[in-house]
Formats: C-alpha cells, sequence, structure tokens
C-alpha cells in the first residue's frame, strides 16, 4: 500500500500534465434560480459546436473541460428559460448563472438527454437522492412533510412500524445508520416516537442515501450514509415561508445580511397540541420543538463560509410525576476553498451533543445519559483531467459517552446516587479515491480508508478472572454475570485498545447502449460505535458504547449488481446484494441494559447477514408521475456459543432479526389537475415484523411463568395503510409576492389498525389465555395552510 500510493498519484499527476500541454482549459461554475436563489440540479450546459458539456449536482455545480478556443454555451433545464453564453477560452473560468423561470415547457428530449446519459455512465450505485421539492409530492401522517417517511417508501428503506424512530436499510439494524447533517451527526433523527422527523423539509436542500458502494470519504457505519444539507440564505433578497396546521407549524426565513456577500437562514418548529390538554385540565402533555439556523459568507470567488446549526427537543409530561426530554445540538463550520480550477478544498468542524434527561418523581430518581462528539477534517477533490479525478482527506472524531447518571430526588426515594464510568474515544481515518473513465462506455470509482479506533482510559474498569466476564453455567444451560475481582483506574489520555482497519470500495458501471448499464459495487465498511439496546426500534432510553477490550467492532462486506434502462417517460433501476456483518452485538437471555456500568457481562459477539433484490420503476414526466418500489429480502442473524459446551443464542441457529421484513412494497403517484389542484397518494404494503411468542406457560412458586417459542420465530400480522393529500393553490397567487397554499391530508384512509405490539395475557373473566393487540394509528385526517413571501 505504501509504494502503490504514490506510484498512482505519480500516474495521475503525469496524465495531468499531458493533459495541460494539449492547452485544455476547465470550465466550472454554479446555477442558480432567479427567483430563489437557489441551486438548480440537472441543469444541461454543453458547446453548441462541440458535444462536451456537463450537467449540475444537487449544489448547481458543473466543471467539464474544452480546448483553447472560441466557444457559444446552451444552459438549458425544463421550466427554465435557455440562456446562451459566448466565451473566449484561453484560460480557466469560473462562472455563477441564473435561470429565469418559464411557465412554458422546453423540449424535454434535447434537455434530458445529457441528464439521462450521466445517470448511466455513473459508476455510483445503491443511491437514492431526494431534493425539499421532492418532499411535497408524499402525503404523511398528520400533514407534516417529512424527508425520513420519503426515505421508507424507496427500495431497500424500511422501518419497524408506527410509532417507531429509526430507520433499516437492507436489512440492517437503526443504529448502523451514520445520519450528517452538513457534516454533523445526528444521534436521534426523529421526535415524539418516531411521528415526526427532527428537521424541517423547508430547511433542507438536498439529502443523499447512500446503500452500497458507499465513496471511501464516509465510514463508521456497516449498512447507510444519510447525508443531509440545509439551504444556503437567500443572497439577493428577503424570504419567509411557514405553515400552520393542527399539531404543528413551522416558520423559515431567510436573506440577505450583506446582499451577494452574506446570507442567513433560520427555522422554527413546534407541536402544541399539548395545549388542547391543558384548555381540558389535563396535566399531561407530549411536545416537540426545534431550531435550524445557517449564516453563509462569500469572502472572495475562492472562498465561502458556512455556518450551520440545529437544536431540538422532545418533552413528555405525565401528570407531573414522569418528566422526559432528550434531543439533539449541533453546529457545524464548512470553509470551501477553490484552489485552482481543477483543486478545491473544505475544512470542515463540527460539534455534536445527543442527551437523555428523566425523571420519575414517582420512584423519586432523575436519570441521564447521552454522547458528545467533536469532528474535523479536511476533504480535497482534485480533477486531474477530463477522465480523472481524486478525492481524499483525512478526518478525526472524539467521543465522551456518558452511560447514565443515576440520582435521588427526594430524601425518602431509597436508593443511592449512580454515576457510570464514563468512556472515551478518539477515532481518525484517512481516505483516498478515484473517479476515472475509460473509454466511451466504462467508468470506475475505486479507493480505500484506513481508520484507527482508539479506546482511552477512564475513571474504573472492571476486572474478571481470566478476561472474562460472561461465564456458561453448563448444568442449567445458561449465562450468568462474572463476579468482578478488582477494579483499576486507568489515566484519560492513555491508550488501552486501539484497532486498525483497510477498507477497500470499489464500483463500475457499463454502457450496454445510449440507455442501458449495468453496474456492480464492493465495499468494507468498520463500525466502532454500537447502540445497546434489545429493542427491535430505537428507543432515547439507549446508549452507545465504543469497541474496546470486550466490545469488538463490527466488520461489514457488501456486494452489489445492478441493471439501469431509462426511457423518455420512465426509468427502471434494480439491484442485487449481499451483506454480511461480522461481530454484531447479541444479548443473553434475561440480559439487564438499564443503569448497568459492565455491558460486557450480558452481551456475545454474533454475525448477520442479509440479502435481497430491488426495483424501481419510475414515470417522470407528464402529469400523472410517481413509482413503484420493491424489495425481497432476508435479514438474519446468530450467535453460537464460545466453546463446544455453550449454547449461544437462540442454540447457535440463525433466527430472523426484528427488522426482517419479507416483503416491501410502495406505490406513489402524484397527479397535477391544474395550476390549482394537486393530488398525491401513496400505498405502503410490508411483511409483519417478527416477535416471539409464548408457546405455553408453567406455574413456580404461585407466579405463572411462559414458556416462548424460539427467537423471532413468529410475526405480527402484515403491516399496510393507504394516505392521501389533495393541495390546493389559488389562482391569485400568480399575480402577487404573497403565496399560500392549503393542503388537505388523510392518512390510513381505510382505518387499518396495523399492530404494533401482541402482548399475551389471562382473562379475569374466563381465565382463558389471551392475546392483546397495540394499534397507534387508525385514520388521521389533517389540514395545513401554507405561505411564502
Amino acid at each position: 500500500m505504501k509504494v502503490l500510493l504514490p506510484l498512482l498519484l505519480l500516474f495521475f499527476h503525469f496524465n495531468s500534465f499531458a493533459q495541460n500541454n494539449q492547452k485544455n482549459y476547465q470550465i466550472s461554475g454554479k446555477i442558480i434560480a432567479t427567483s430563489t436563489q437557489e441551486p438548480i440540479m440537472g441543469v444541461n450546459i454543453r458547446s453548441e459546436n462541440t458535444s462536451k458539456g456537463d450537467v449540475t449536482d444537487f449544489d448547481g455545480k458543473f466543471s467539464f473541460s474544452l480546448p483553447e478556443g472560441n466557444y457559444k454555451l446552451e444552459i438549458s433545464c425544463l421550466g427554465f428559460e435557455t440562456k446562451y453564453l459566448d466565451i473566449n477560452l484561453n484560460q480557466s473560468i469560473n462562472l455563477n448563472i441564473e435561470l429565469k423561470e418559464n411557465t412554458q415547457e422546453l423540449g424535454e428530449i434535447v434537455i434530458t438527454q445529457d441528464v439521462r446519459q450521466s445517470k448511466l455512465e455513473q459508476a455510483q450505485m445503491s443511491v437514492n437522492s431526494l431534493q425539499a421539492k421532492d418532499l411535497e409530492s408524499i402525503p404523511v401522517v398528520l400533514g407534516e412533510k417529512d424527508f425520513l417517511k420519503s426515505l421508507i417508501l424507496l427500495p431497500g428503506v424500511s422501518n419497524t412500524g408506527e410509532g417507531a424512530g429509526g430507520f433499516n436499510v437492507r436489512g440492517g439494524a437503526a443504529d448502523q445508520n451514520l445520519v450528517l447533517l452538513d457534516g454533523a451527526t445526528l444521534y436521534n433523527d426523529s421526535h415524539l416516537f418516531g411521528f415526526f422527523s427532527v428537521l424541517q423539509p423547508d430547511a433542507i436542500q438536498s439529502l443523499t442515501l447512500y446503500k452500497g458502494g458507499i465513496p471511501s470519504k464516509f465510514g463508521n457505519r456497516v449498512s447507510s450514509i444519510l447525508n443531509i444539507e440545509q439551504k444556503e440564505g437567500n443572497f439577493k433578497t428577503l424570504q419567509t415561508e411557514g405553515s400552520l396546521g393542527l399539531v404543528s407549524s413551522k416558520i423559515l426565513i431567510n436573506g440577505p445580511i450583506k446582499k451577494d456577500k452574506t446570507s442567513f437562514l433560520i427555522g422554527g418548529r413546534s407541536s402544541y397540541a399539548h395545549l388542547f390538554l391543558k384548555l381540558a385540565d389535563n396535566p399531561n402533555s407530549a411536545y416537540f420543538y426545534d431550531i435550524n439556523a445557517q449564516l453563509t459568507h462569500i469572502f472572495n470567488t475562492r472562498h465561502q463560509l458556512s455556518i450551520s446549526s440545529y437544536f431540538g427537543r422532545d418533552v413528555f409530561n405525565i401528570n407531573n410525576s414522569f418528566k422526559n426530554i432528550f434531543g439533539n445540538s449541533v453546529i457545524s463550520l464548512n470553509l470551501l476553498s477553490t484552489w485552482s480550477d481543477a483543486f478545491k478544498g473544505n475544512l470542515r468542524t463540527f460539534f455534536s451533543d445527543y442527551v437523555y434527561d428523566l425523571n420519575l418523581d414517582v420512584i423519586g430518581f432523575n436519570y441521564k445519559n447521552g454522547i458528545t462528539e467533536f469532528g474535523l477534517g479536511y476533504d480535497l477533490t482534485h480533477r486531474l483531467n477530463e477522465n480523472i479525478s481524486l478525492e481524499y482527506g483525512l478526518q478525526s472524531n472524539y467521543y465522551r459517552f456518558n452511560p447514565g447518571f443515576l440520582e435521588a430526588s427526594r430524601p425518602d426515594a431509597g436508593f443511592n446516587t449512580t454515576d457510570l464510568v464514563n468512556k472515551y474515544a478518539w477515532q481518525n481515518a484517512i481516505y483516498l479515491s478515484s473517479k476515472q473513465k475509460i473509454g466511451k462506455k466504462l467508468t470506475l470509482e475505486y479507493g480505500a480508508r484506513l481508520n484507527t479506533f482508539h479506546r482511552l482510559g477512564q475513571d474504573q474498569v472492571a476486572l474478571y478472572a481470566n478476561s472474562n466476564p460472561l461465564l456458561f453455567n453448563e448444568d442449567f444451560g445458561i449465562y450468568e454475570e462474572a463476579p468482578i475481582e478488582a477494579y483499576q483506574k486507568q489515566k484519560r489520555n492513555e491508550i488501552v485498545k486501539s484497532f486498525f482497519h483497510l477498507e477497500p470500495r470499489f464500483s463500475a458501471s457499463y454502457r450496454l447502449s445510449e440507455t442501458k448499464s449495468v453496474k456492480v459495487s464492493y465495499q468494507r465498511i468498520n463500525q466502532h460505535l454500537h447502540l445497546i439496546s434489545n429493542n427491535d426500534a430505537p428507543t432515547p432510553l439507549d446508549i452507545w458504547a465504543p469497541s474496546g477490550r470486550y466490545l469488538k467492532p463490527q466488520k461489514s462486506d457488501q456486494w452489489a449488481v445492478g441493471y439501469v434502462k431509462l426511457w423518455d417517460n420512465y426509468s427502471l433501476e434494480t439491484e442485487l446484494f449481499y451483506k454480511q456483518v461480522k461481530n454484531r452485538v447479541d444479548y443473553i437471555d434475561g440480559a439487564n441494559l438499564i443503569i448497568n456500568d459492565q455491558i460486557e457481562r450480558v452481551i456475545l459477539p454474533g454475525e448477520a447477514r442479509s440479502y435481497g433484490w430491488e426495483l424501481l420503476f419510475k414515470k417522470t414526466k407528464g402529469k400523472w408521475q410517481g413509482w413503484v418500489a420493491y424489495t425481497l429480502s432476508k435479514s438474519e442473524q446468530r450467535t453460537p456459543g464460545r466453546t463446544p459446551t455453550e449454547t449461544g443464542v437462540n442454540n447457535g441457529k440463525w433466527y430472523n432479526t426484528g427488522w426482517d421484513k419479507t416483503h416491501d412494497l410502495s406505490l406513489v403517484a402524484n397527479y397535477n389537475h391544474n395550476e390549482r389542484w394537486k393530488f398525491n397518494a401513496s400505498f405502503v404494503y410490508q411483511t409483519g415484523r417478527p416477535t416471539t411468542y409464548p408457546t405455553g406457560k408453567y406455574e413456580y412458586l404461585g407466579l405463572l411463568v411462559p414458556n416462548y417459542d424460539t427467537r423471532n420465530a413468529n410475526r405480527l400480522p402484515d403491516f399496510h395503510h393507504l394516505d392521501f393529500s389533495a393541495t390546493l393553490t389559488p389562482k391569485k397567487n400568480r399575480d402577487r409576492a404573497f403565496k399560500s397554499s392549503w393542503v388537505f391530508s388523510i392518512y390510513n384512509i381505510y382505518g387499518r389498525k396495523n399492530a404494533a405490539n401482541i402482548s399475551f395475557r389471562e382473562n379475569e373473566d374466563s381465565g382463558r389465555n389471551e392475546a392483546v393487540q397495540l394499534s397507534i394509528f387508525g385514520i388521521v385526517p389533517a389540514i395545513a395552510y401554507q405561505f411564502k413571501f
């Protein structure tokens, strides 16, 4: 590896030198909408007298090269006026271009031809991307547009059901997804246990979900990377938008502080259903609030600084005897620098903090836990020539884990204060990635990431005989916690355990024709952070723990192959994937995870695997648009014993994970009836979530004890619902600055009672056993008033 990297760089620089001798110059820049000052994706830039050009990305940016000479550039995009620029190319140039909106549709085939070819040529696969405007076409619960609910309607993505936070990607657990907001980690992605996402869509510019073929730039989670970018404020004019709903309202204000130099964006959102309870003298409450903010300053054409932040909290209060507050605090700084036309950098640093605070006055205690992360990194993009570009950089993250602090809230509580020992870790990475086009048909993306993870010293460490924290009782066939022999104090800056990992990445695309391509990818990723939870869906009470002496990093390998076919109005994407994960944490039967300072005494290392087929068929033009997404998959786990005499978990046999969904079908339809009315509908069907039912019971010391089947051998009933929404935009919007609309929505239109849980009990009257189903939602109508000026 030490010899290979310099040789590769020397080769790339030689190609770059040869390219420069041909007097090719770079044409790059950014395209924004005149009215909103927001970047436009999918703009086609081409030279009229050559076949060369580019298509703008999510940030509205483009880049391509031409030989020295005079050219006329055509800039076109559906819904915008076509623009022409005459340039005399005798040096590399950077252009900032504005396009005016056009109500007349342009020639679709001419404009989208290069866009479709770009989709076919990209080696990147297993990626779903959404912009803020895409979220407006999907009806969701309580009338609130939601990026997380939108992702779940795409293939390979699901969750464990209604009222559950987090999401699952290709059979992976929710803690195996890394959620980034402008480069900073978000540890909690939902409000009110999954009813709302933590980010309001009006503040989001774009989001990209990497399910496979993850670039070397990203790491630290073995299932997916969700990269979210907030909007920049308008550099020209002040804008305000928001909505008023039955359950929550929001507002977003953005505009210039100094025109064309400095802009701001600030948005707030809050739910207020609890206020109606107070009017009825009900002391209970459940609500959330969050704030998004961003400040952007352009120093000159070469340097731009962005500072973004997020703050959100959930608050639950039941009869003044139970109070629960939790949420994220995030701030990030990004300094974008264009060192040359082919060389760009991004210096970024961030702070992320997640806290969980629980007060139970009935019992008389306060409980807190959380995790804090500091990050610093520098990313470089180097375009060597028209066919080869590099991305490389370094990253460093420092973690402080607070597993729990428990204190008595009153003198008669009857227990002592318990302060679990804080844990610390330091992680570093360097990465190199190359995108290379070979001929007209083959495109490659390949690279590697080198990770180092250091577990740092802590104030108190438990020691066990033979360094074995978990014993197996062969007489009873059960696992037991090993006794603690002594405690050891370590220095805070001492490295007590280190892990080094090399992670290769590879993706390739081969064009079969002008409208078809096949793709393949392979990735290896290591995850050093673990969410300690024996629930199928994450809860705020769960804690994060770092890898160390007893907790090994998860290691994932994933292979995927795909096929893309494009028509004028339709597109088809299908993929097969196989993923295996080593060192997946599993829990012994009866494991106690709450206020446990020695988690190593209740866990065992296991392995997981998932495989499946994904299909996405989309209609992208016309009054009727939408997609069909289907996933056929399997997700399972096993934990064998460490010795031949140990039983492991589930007798060492494979069992379904709690998020295994054999069939997952989503149908989304959008109909633009006219300028006033737009209609949206979505239907979701999923195989019921795995669970474990009791098969019998026995009496012990006067108590009835249930006897359970093998782990996750049963399933809840199948999950499905149909949602509908209609948007009314008044005609008077056309001629005034203040624009408004009404959104009417119905979640679960036919009232399906989907099972969130099924419990078993003995009927008090008949004495017979009975199953009781818990359902979260029935039919949920909602109305919201949206405005913008």
